[in-house]
């Protein structure tokens, strides 16, 4: 199997088409050939610097020991990624799709046993927030459903300053080390030489790049599992990623892992269903957000914290500095320390959701870094970005940037410079305007920001630490972990993938990485794919091994919260359904917190004093959580004649919906041959029945006992 440092085998003989490309051959005209000086074929070349200079590693970044922090003074590093922050231009170069909102958190109690962190004190007092949330591949054109990672990016706007928590919905990463940052996305986004696919990562230089990288392996199953394709924004859950200090008044630090938990529970969509949400609603995502916020129902998130004691740091079968890890909730519960509300939504897209910048470097006493090197790396990365994409470093002064704090220091002019500073002096110290401003002792009350006192030392390096080597257990421990329709779904999605993946040997060297996670994953993708299943191959270094076999915190069905608190139902109807019916069904849905759109083959009146809210074509059933079918006997002809309706009710039983029917219209179910005595489908007369029933089933999210029957149904 090849490894991340054997570069791909190069084909024996030229492409006609670059082969065509050549100065002799391309184009007589002279001022065509003097382009050719330009263009670059890396083939049989050595890896350099922009300035010539070789590079022996390309995989670590300088530190000063194994687990050390990363050096400034690492050139290759610096120039890599200050060359990756500014390549594209305005739009971020990652997580350019995003939906934001205003809101608040407060914390439960104190929490001066772990964290001076004024934000993290007093329970009476709400600090306000901006949340921003995205995608990381695709432009800020695409669709909200695509399969991919989604950011989770929190900036609190403290007493203290800003504090910006900037993480994912998985709460892992693909890659160790910063340095390889710029060559993960270069191959996730779009290829370079066609700008496709858009939004997603099923072609072949991303699964070249993970395939020769196994230390991706653990991230990658994360990102075929359904984390990928979340119902909504509001039941994603949240993660920090990396490992993070809290540092007490005593200056006693501990680590710690921060977790976001929506109180709705976390929910996902079937791959069927976000494909067809990307064409019928590109802004589903987006959309969802608004409109709960507009609607009252305010999306709510606890913070949950993972404390490890420095005295403990080494006690885990992982690393606790390695961003590919998790800490298991078996070894470190969470511990809920406040809620997050999102409860206004933006006044201006660009002005605050587009202009917003946050960068992980931002934090305030009490919370500080560790060695992390993909953590060491984005401290650096991002202030170097928005300086970019904002037009220079006075980003901090676009309105939703700026602190709550007061901002006072010697720093002057540059581009898009708004405060107009008074006196003289621009430096410190100074005599000239009284030595204002001037430092903060930390001791003091409010004091300055001190950073936490680790003693480091070691020779300047470029390796990697041995306790980074483990790339497959957490893995296997997340595919363990996982329910058996959530495990159908991995399959799924990895023979989706590597389906468009044209090139065999890449396919085939994924097949070798999903084998040293789990030999019957392997064997079930490779069936898929008409490929032969390898056997495991990694050393036992490679494979580590975990005191957790399984974890029921990493699986959304195992977890998942029973509740129709804010899901939608479309009330299928037509002319001359029953009013009575319609409002029954309204009525009981409203008293659990859901809502209904009443949903007919056209506009107008299906009803006496009913309106229809949208037509069958424009909100399909792809856009509901359950489906219910109002009574009334012309009612139930029509739907059943109607071949839109009829796919509406099939498309939700294939996605393992909650259906239901009052009275006549059961008929449009028997017309689109449903079983109507299947475990989630309520009908009958009895319209408080049928609610009870179909309220019971769609509080599950989905019927899970259907999925095999599921997939022989057309939709």
């Amino acid at each position: 199997m090849a490894t991340k440092n054997q570069p791909a085998k190069q084909p024996a003989k030229q492409p006609a088409s670059a082969a065509a490309r050549t100065p002799s051959q391309s184009n007589s005209n002279p001022k065509v050939n003097s382009l050719e000086s330009f263009r670059s074929d890396a083939t049989n070349q050595a890896l350099t610097t922009n300035q010539g200079v070789k590079i022996a590693d390309n995989q670590n970044t300088l530190r000063a020991g194994e687990r050390g922090p990363s050096l400034l003074e690492d050139f290759i590093m610096r120039e890599k990624i200050t060359h990756f922050d500014h390549e594209r231009i305005p739009e971020r170069i990652v997580h350019a799709r995003g939906s934001a909102a205003h809101g608040v958190f407060k914390v439960y109690e104190s929490q001066a046993g772990l964290t001076k962190a004024g934000f993290l004190q007093d329970p009476s007092k709400e600090t306000p927030v901006y949340v921003r949330f995205s995608t990381v591949q695709g432009s800020r054109g695409s669709a909200d459903t695509v399969r991919d990672v989604r950011g989770f990016a929190v900036k609190f706007y403290t007493e203290e300053g800003n504090f910006d928590l900037v993480g994912n919905n998985m709460p892992v990463f693909f890659i160790q080390d910063a340095i390889k940052f710029p060559d993960f996305v270069h191959a996730v986004k779009p290829e370079p030489h066609n700008e496709m696919p858009q939004g997603g990562s099923a072609h072949d230089t991303f699964w070249d790049f993970v395939s020769l990288v196994p230390e991706s392996a653990h991230m990658v199953l994360w990102t075929m599992s359904d984390r990928a394709i979340p119902k909504s924004l509001r039941t994603m859950e949240g993660f920090g990623i990396h490992t993070f200090r809290f540092i007490d008044a005593q200056g006693q630090g501990r680590f710690v892992k921060f977790h976001w938990r929506p109180t709705i529970g976390s929910a996902s969509l079937l791959w069927d269903e976000a494909q067809k949400l990307a064409g019928k609603d590109a802004d589903f995502h987006r959309r969802d957000l608004w409109e709960a916020i507009d609607n009252g129902d305010y999306p709510e998130w606890e913070l949950g914290v993972q404390i490890v004691e420095e005295a403990d740091e080494h006690n885990f079968d992982f690393d606790l500095l390695d961003p590919t890890k998790i800490i298991p909730e078996e070894l470190v519960p969470l511990k809920m320390i406040g809620k997050l509300t999102l409860n206004r939504n933006p006044d201006n897209f660009f002005a605050e959701t587009e202009q917003v910048a946050f960068c992980p470097g931002h934090i305030v006493p009490g919370i500080d870094f560790t060695n992390d090197p993909l953590l060491q790396g984005r401290l650096f990365s991002y202030t170097d970005t928005q300086i970019s994409r904002l037009g220079g470093p006075n980003f901090h002064e676009i309105p939703i940037n700026r602190p709550l704090a007061p901002l006072h220091n010697g720093q002057r002019d540059a581009m898009h410079r708004q405060t107009i500073n008074k006196g003289q002096a621009s430096y410190e110290p100074n005599s000239i305007d009284g030595g204002w401003p001037k430092e903060t002792a930390p001791a003091a009350a409010g004091g300055g920001f001190e950073s936490y006192t680790e003693r480091v030392e070691g020779s300047k390096i470029r390796v990697r630490s041995p306790s980074f080597k483990d790339h497959y257990s957490q893995a296997t421990l997340f595919w363990n972990s996982m329910t058996e329709p959530e495990q159908d779904h991995i399959v799924g999605a990895y023979s989706f993938e590597l389906s468009k993946v044209e090139r065999k040997p890449i396919r085939e060297r994924q097949l070798g990485i999903l084998a040293n996670i789990d030999e019957t994953l392997a064997t079930r993708v490779a069936e898929n794919l008409g490929l032969s299943a390898p056997k495991k191959s990694a050393d036992a270094d490679e494979l580590g091994k975990s005191s957790v076999t399984e974890s029921p915190a990493l699986s959304l069905v195992a977890k998942a919260v029973p509740s129709v608190k804010t899901r939608k139902v479309a009330i299928l109807a037509a002319p001359g359904a029953d009013a009575a019916s319609i409002q029954a069904i309204k009525d009981a849905l409203a008293a659990e917190g859901a809502h209904a759109k009443v949903i007919a083959p056209t506009l107008g009146s299906p009803a006496e004093g009913v309106e229809a809210d949208a037509t069958i074509l424009a909100m399909p059933s792809i856009m509901f959580d359950g489906v219910i079918v109002a009574g009334g006997q012309q009612s139930a002809k029509t739907l059943s004649e109607s071949g839109d309706a009829r796919h509406f009710v099939l498309e939700a039983f294939k996605h393992l919906k909650a259906l239901g029917a009052i009275g006549d219209g059961e008929d449009l179910l028997a017309a689109a041959h449903l079983p109507t005595g299947d475990e989630g489908v309520s009908v009958g007369s009895d319209a408080a029945q049928v609610m009870k029933s179909f309220i019971e089933a769609m509080s599950q999210h989905r019927v899970w006992s259907r999925a095999k029957k599921a997939e022989s149904v057309p939709a």
